[in-house]
């Protein structure tokens, strides 16, 4: 073999090693979301079953997935959650939202431009028919009021704790460290959430709050017909929804990054982005 057929397979080599590195680190965000209509998305408004979408709370209109209240007489505290088709347990979620035009008439004066992002939930099977909040970890979305300081991308725990620091934190809420936006402007909002060990919430790019072992326990959540979990029963996964709290607000680029996957370099589908292995994932190509 010639030097130079030499060299040009030894570039081949490099540039498939090259190719195949930039492949494996290629982050793979999947939308949840198709701008078209709600097919991977189920309901769940209290006093109603899963999946009956009252008042057409839930629905799309110019691509966005928003939520209005323009059918309620009155809010009548029928807090809902629309739930993705699919649980995660290890993963970034990510999307932009904003809040718009006035609250639904007797709506609790803390829904106030107020909404979130539910994580680690039940599913809206398991709630009970008048139930008000899945058991979850919500990272709660405000938007400002025009004067106060009010931050965004906070913690808030219905029916669950979290840890901070090494120690149980067991009230409902906490502040994140984040700016105040006011107005109709787009906030990006992003969680990193690691199974039961750490979730870190993100402000339009910067960590704002972050804390550990997330679990069972606490209370805020009422009309559970069946309990869910165990005190300290460290939640591991679960669902993700989204929150109608009385104030119309509108969501766009809804975006999930799975941490979950195949771990074996030598797999087609091997991604070094991955924190947590699935075995079971890995394929490979056949051999001749």
């Amino acid at each position: 073999m010639s030097k130079f057929n030499i060299y040009f397979a030894f570039f081949l080599i490099l540039a498939n090693v090259s190719l195949n590195a930039q492949s494996s680190s290629e982050e793979q965000w999947e939308s949840m979301f198709n701008g078209k209509d709600l097919s991977k998305w189920k309901p769940k408004i209290r006093n109603h079953a899963a999946g009956e979408n009252f008042g057409n709370t839930f629905r799309v209109e110019d691509g966005k997935l928003v939520v209005r209240y323009d059918a309620y007489d009155k809010f009548n505290e029928k807090f809902g959650h629309l739930f993705y088709y699919k649980p995660f347990n290890y993963y970034r979620i990510r999307l932009e939202y904003r809040f718009v035009g006035d609250q639904a008439k007797e709506g609790p004066g803390w829904a106030l431009r107020n909404s979130g992002i539910m994580v680690h939930g039940q599913t809206p099977e398991s709630m009970g028919r008048d139930q008000d909040f899945p058991v979850s970890i919500e990272v709660q979305l405000l938007g400002g009021d025009g004067k106060n300081k009010r931050t965004t991308c906070n913690l808030c725990t219905p029916g669950t704790n979290v840890e901070m620091n090494g120690k149980l934190f067991t009230p409902h809420c906490i502040n994140s460290t984040s700016e105040t936006y006011h107005g109709d402007q787009w906030v990006r909002a992003e969680v990193l959430v690691l199974g039961d060990s750490v979730v870190k919430h993100f402000a339009n790019g910067m960590e704002v709050l972050s804390y550990q072992r997330p679990q069972v326990g606490g209370g805020n959540v009422d009309g559970q017909e069946i309990k869910f979990g165990q005190p300290g029963q460290l939640l591991k996964g679960g669902t993700i929804s989204l929150q109608s709290e009385s104030h119309p607000v509108e969501f766009k680029n809804i975006e999930i990054l799975d941490l979950e996957g195949c771990m074996d370099p030598q797999a087609i589908n091997y991604k070094s982005y991955y924190i947590h292995p699935k075995p079971a994932d890995c394929r490979y190509k056949k051999k001749k």
